[in-house]
This record gives C-alpha cells, sequence and structure tokens, in this order.
C-alpha cells in the first residue's frame, strides 16, 4: 500500500512539473520592434519618424573661431566700439565656440509638402564689446505648406547664395547679408525649369531699420557714442518681391523692397515732446539688387563665381547690413592721430525752432557691390577672393547738418562732407582633411575714404588728448576656425 501511494503521488508531482514547464514555453505575443525607416523622397538624411509618415532630418556643427583686430567674433573690421578707438583698452583678439543644432521635417499631403525648419546656437563668447559669455539664439524657425512661408527665414530680397559664400567673415557691407532670418510671411510661386517668383512682407526691426536722426540733437562718433535715434515705432512692413532662376550651372536673383520711413516727433532729447510737437511727414524709400551665381567654373570641379549689385534710397542696411537699429550706425577707424568716420542712417532732418533750420526727411543714398569666387586646387583645399564696395551719400540739406553738428560736437574745424565709402577685399584658405572637418583661415584689408577733414580733439572717449587729422584710414582683420559639421 505503502508503494502504491508512492508511486501515486510521485506520477503527481511528475505532472505537475512537465505541466509548468510547458506553460513556461508557451510563446508570449509582445509588440512588433519599430524600426526606423530611411526616406529617400528630399535627400540623402532623412529618417520617418516611427509610427508617422513624416520624414526628420537632425543637422548642425561645432565651430570654434578666433578674430584678430576685429569688432566682435564675426571677423568685422575694427569699425565700431573699443576696438575703433585703437588704444590699449581694446581686445586684439576674440574667441567663440558655437553649438547648432537644426532640425527639417517633410510631410506629403495632397496640398503638397509640409515642412517645418528650426535652426538653433548655443554659444559662448569672449568678446567685451558684443555679447561676453553663453547665450543662444534662434536664426531660422518657419513653417512651409501651399508656397507660404511663415516665421523667421532668409529675407526674399537676399541670394539665396547669401548662406554659403566663401568667407569665415560675415562683417560685410556692399549688400543685404541677413544670414540670421527676418520674420516674414510669404508665398513663392513656381512656373517650372527652376524659374520662380516670390512676394513677401518681412519685419523691418531690428534687421532693416539704420536711423533716422534730427539735427537737433547732440551727436557724437559714428559706431561709438552715436546718436539719438529718432525712429517711430514700426507701423508698416518692409514689402519685398523676387524673381528667381536656378539652374545646374547656377542662379539669377533679382529682388526689390519698399521701406517705411518715419521719425517719432520734433523736439530736442531730454524735453517732453509728442502730438503737439507734430513731426516730419512719413517718406517711403526702397531698395533694388540684382546678383548671379555660377558653379563648376572652367578653372576646376567645385569653382564658382559669386556677385550681386544693390542700391538703396532711404533704406540703408539693405546696402550696409546689421543686425539692430543702434544710434551708433556707423563706421570709425583710428590710427595713430588719423581718423576716418561716417554715419549711414535712413533719413536726417531737422525739427524748428533749432539751432540747425528746420528740415524735412532727407533719404539717404547707398550703392553696394560683392564679389566672391572660390577655387579648389583639390577636393581637400580651396581659396576664395573676395571684394565689397559699399557708398553711402546725403542730400546737400542732410550734409549740411551733419557736418554743423559734427562740429558742434568736436570744437569745429570740420570741412567737407558726411559722405562716405567702405572698400574690402580678402582671401580664405579652407583645408578639409576628412569629410565634414574644415580648417580655414583668413585675412582681410578695410578702407575707409571719407568726405570730411579737418582737426579734431576726441578727448574724453579715445584716451587721446592730442588734436585727431580726419581723412581716409585702412585696417587688417583676421580670423580662424574649425569646423565640425553632422
Amino acid at each position: 500500500m505503502t508503494m502504491i501511494k508512492s508511486l501515486i503521488l510521485g506520477s503527481a508531482a511528475g505532472l505537475i512539473a512537465m505541466s509548468g514547464a510547458q506553460a513556461a514555453d508557451l510563446p508570449v505575443k509582445v509588440k512588433a520592434v519599430e524600426y526606423v525607416k530611411i526616406c529617400s523622397l528630399y535627400g540623402a538624411g532623412f529618417y520617418y519618424i516611427p509610427g508617422t509618415d513624416t520624414c526628420l532630418k537632425i543637422g548642425g556643427f561645432i565651430r570654434v573661431d578666433t578674430s584678430f583686430n576685429s569688432s566682435g567674433v564675426y571677423s568685422t573690421p575694427q569699425f565700431q566700439g573699443t576696438g575703433a578707438t585703437n588704444t590699449r583698452n581694446k581686445d586684439y583678439f576674440v574667441g567663440r565656440a558655437r553649438a547648432n543644432l537644426n532640425m527639417d521635417t517633410r510631410t506629403a499631403t495632397e496640398y503638397g509638402v509640409v515642412r517645418t525648419f528650426v535652426n538653433t546656437q548655443f554659444q559662448w563668447s569672449d568678446n567685451t564689446d558684443g555679447i561676453a559669455g553663453g547665450n543662444n539664439e534662434v536664426d531660422y524657425a518657419f513653417i512651409q505648406f501651399a508656397g507660404f512661408t511663415i516665421g523667421k527665414a532668409v529675407s526674399q530680397f537676399d541670394p539665396q547664395w547669401v548662406l554659403a559664400h566663401p568667407s569665415i567673415s560675415s562683417g560685410f557691407t556692399g549688400g543685404s547679408d541677413q544670414k540670421t532670418g527676418i520674420p516674414q510671411l510669404a508665398y513663392t510661386a513656381s512656373f517650372g525649369n527652376g524659374f520662380s517668383a516670390t512676394i513677401s512682407a518681412e519685419t523691418p526691426r531690428p534687421y532693416r531699420v539704420a536711423g533716422i536722426y534730427d539735427g537737433n540733437d547732440s551727436i557724437g562718433v559714428p559706431g561709438i557714442t552715436g546718436y539719438t535715434n529718432s525712429i517711430a515705432g514700426q507701423q508698416i512692413p518692409d514689402f519685398v518681391g523676387n524673381l528667381r532662376l536656378d539652374q545646374a550651372w547656377g542662379s539669377l536673383h533679382f529682388a526689390g523692397a519698399v521701406h517705411h520711413v518715419s521719425a517719432s516727433y520734433n523736439g530736442l532729447a531730454g524735453t517732453a515732446t509728442g502730438e503737439n510737437t507734430g513731426h516730419p511727414d512719413d517718406k517711403f524709400g526702397y531698395a533694388l539688387t540684382a546678383g548671379f551665381e555660377i558653379k563648376n567654373l572652367p578653372t576646376g570641379v567645385g569653382d564658382s563665381l559669386k556677385a550681386d549689385v544693390t542700391y538703396a534710397n532711404g533704406a540703408s542696411r539693405y546696402v550696409f547690413g546689421g543686425t539692430s537699429n543702434v544710434s551708433g550706425s556707423g563706421y570709425t577707424i583710428f590710427n595713430g592721430n588719423g581718423a576716418a568716420f561716417g554715419q549711414y542712417m535712413d533719413a536726417v532732418f531737422a525739427s524748428p525752432g533749432g539751432v540747425v533750420p528746420a528740415a524735412d526727411l532727407q533719404l539717404s543714398t547707398d550703392w553696394g557691390a560683392r564679389i566672391f569666387y572660390e577655387h579648389y586646387w583639390n577636393p581637400a583645399w580651396r581659396t576664395s577672393l573676395y571684394g565689397v564696395y559699399a557708398r553711402h551719400e546725403n542730400t546737400g540739406t542732410g550734409n549740411a547738418i551733419l557736418v554743423n553738428r559734427y562740429n558742434a560736437a568736436f570744437g569745429g574745424g570740420i570741412t567737407g562732407d558726411a559722405n562716405f565709402s567702405i572698400y574690402q577685399v580678402g582671401s580664405r584658405t579652407a583645408w578639409t582633411p576628412v569629410k565634414n572637418l574644415t580648417f580655414s583661415a583668413e585675412i582681410q584689408y578695410a578702407w575707409m575714404d571719407t568726405g570730411l577733414s579737418g582737426t579734431i580733439t576726441p578727448t574724453g572717449f579715445t584716451n587721446r588728448t592730442n588734436p585727431v587729422v580726419l581723412g581716409s584710414q585702412g585696417t587688417f582683420v583676421g580670423q580662424v576656425q574649425a569646423l565640425r559639421s553632422f
């Protein structure tokens, strides 16, 4: 009996063990893994976001720059700030480390492709004249749908190759150079064979307003102490239109812009002004540009030539660039006891009842031209040459107002006119030892030809006690860069 009981219990235990093992071996249904799939619809680097029909591309770069004898880290010649004084107080070199991240999404719809794009910068700078320390910025953030562009994007006035001209420096005059984008609402119509047309409304501030000077206010050294800016609040966007032709051989670009010029009120700085004092009548300025790009020149594979010319009336920043409507808009170069300076503004006027006879808005006139040539010695080495010209002119009344106020500020003795020109020539050589890693160096010479002459005593802002003779001056600027893209 005992033996039979043992056999029964043993068999039961064995059956339980077998059934447990079989239960453990049963297949369990798990969620399928969603692998990232390549999206080949929009070029290399795009992937489908898992579970969607949206394609995503993520990119960016790490860039380290050091500029020598420059106004800031953009390799701008010593035109502004402490550097322009050319004293021991200036920084002889400045550096910056920048991290860039951009994201591009594309989704095919019945209305065409819906695109979103964002480009952000995170950086550290040791520049004391500009932004010192760490900061971040959003250069581009826009949506494109059914021909519309909505958000912060490259100005429709600019040739699209402005993002890729062959230089390190972005401190150029001679044409529009808004690499950081302008808020806009634009519509583009494509007609086939690379031909397109665009119209847009773009925010004028801070990128398109050069400032307005009331000749009965005080004035200082351009780019250093500046003047009281008499601009009114922005009321009307800049209206821009362009025609483009994009082909395998290159591109053609024609554009125009209408710019609203409006002053705040008549009256001297520091006094109560308002509707009771009146204001000069508003005016409209404009700008025109034409440019081209030729790719793969006979001089070598990858060689290119880019150029544009720009004319502006009452819209100086379309020629002189810049990223803020600061009252110090202008250029100054001090060398020993010599100096050159000039102020660029959208307009000059004089309010009634001041020391300068009343005058309505006197719109400025500006010309600019730029040319860039790049030659590939081989796939790893390339060298570029470039030349830039910009000219600012005031009306006869505008010149009389400015010379009068400069004499009041600097003790008299100034003759000539306040018109001036900027010339810039330079060269960059870049080495790409491996894909997406580039080391480059650039040298540039800038020359300022001023219409002002005479002698001033600029004490109080340059640490100089000797009289300074006004006349044309030049300066060198250099930059080195390490760039890793991904």
